[in-house]
């Protein structure tokens, strides 16, 4: 019996802009890299999936920049350029399943490749050589579901508690280019300074740590600047900080445990460029 094979061409874009790309997010996390981490983590499927490892990947990736969509959705926009090749839709249930097959580990590993300040000019980000870093945190709500609800916890909110339990995100952010530097989360009743203490191993001579006042604990700032690196902290108005010298700009040295640190009285104005009201702190 004969057979006859039916054949047709598509044209597509050439780059990233192909089929299977996603502009920019392909562009700053090659298939290369992804397949290697799949590779270093043994995440690679063991057998064709109709939502391959590499796949769930990208849709955990661009889950996070459409944070307000379901899996399936946001797999609609990873598939949105490929018009007539699109692949079946998978249903969430396999999208779900698809995240658990992959695990944590090959995010983390990936996220340890690319993190840390980007390469730019010398200018960018710096202040009189330094690189200029922040740290600060946040909550974020995860799923309401046994396995979180075993791990985090929901939070007190004025005579209520949240509807959805919640983590605790601390970041160390390079300033000039918003780039990430650390990452760590956890239970929401650990304190931010804890998580402050876990990033300092990314702390180096050379950079300039900014951060608010809830980070200006003794036992912190000693820590910290044990790393080389220099801070520039806010504190509360009324804290107590006992003068030992006086320097000829009108700032003052105190101690905080083994630590000496001057002490800067400062009001810093920002006008918009609509030209608004100023705002003025201390």
């Amino acid at each position: 019996m004969e057979q006859a094979a039916i054949t047709r061409t598509v044209g597509v874009a050439a780059g990233v802009f192909a089929p299977g790309h996603i502009g920019e997010l392909t562009r700053i996390i090659p298939f290369e890299m992804v397949d290697e981490v799949l590779a270093a983590t043994g995440a690679v499927q063991r057998r064709v999936r109709l939502v391959p490892a590499r796949v769930t990947v990208y849709l955990l990736l661009a889950a996070a920049l459409f944070n307000g969509l379901g899996y399936q959705q946001v797999f609609d926009r990873l598939c949105a350029g490929l018009m007539s090749l699109v692949p079946v839709r998978p249903s969430a249930s396999a999208l779900r399943q698809a995240r658990q097959r992959l695990g944590p580990a090959p995010m983390k590993a990936l996220f340890d490749l690319v993190s840390g300040p980007a390469a730019t000019t010398a200018a960018v980000g710096r202040w009189r050589g330094l690189r200029v870093v922040a740290v600060d945190g946040t909550l974020l709500s995860v799923p309401d579901c046994p396995a979180n609800l075993a791990v985090f916890t929901r939070q007190r909110l004025g005579n209520g508690i949240s509807g959805y339990p919640q983590l605790r995100l601390a970041t160390l952010v390079a300033c000039g280019t918003r780039t990430v530097i650390g990452a760590v989360f956890g239970p929401a009743t650990t304190g931010e300074l804890e998580y402050a203490r876990r990033l300092a191993v990314h702390l180096r001579a050379g950079m300039m740590l900014l951060g608010d006042r809830n980070f200006s604990s003794a036992a912190l700032l000693n820590q910290l600047a044990a790393t080389g690196a220099d801070l520039l902290v806010r504190c509360k108005a009324n804290r107590n900080l006992p003068t030992v010298a006086r320097c000829r700009d009108g700032s003052t040295l105190t101690r905080l445990g083994g630590l000496t640190v001057r002490v800067i009285e400062a009001e810093i104005t920002t006008l918009l460029r609509a030209r608004a009201p100023a705002i003025t702190g201390c």
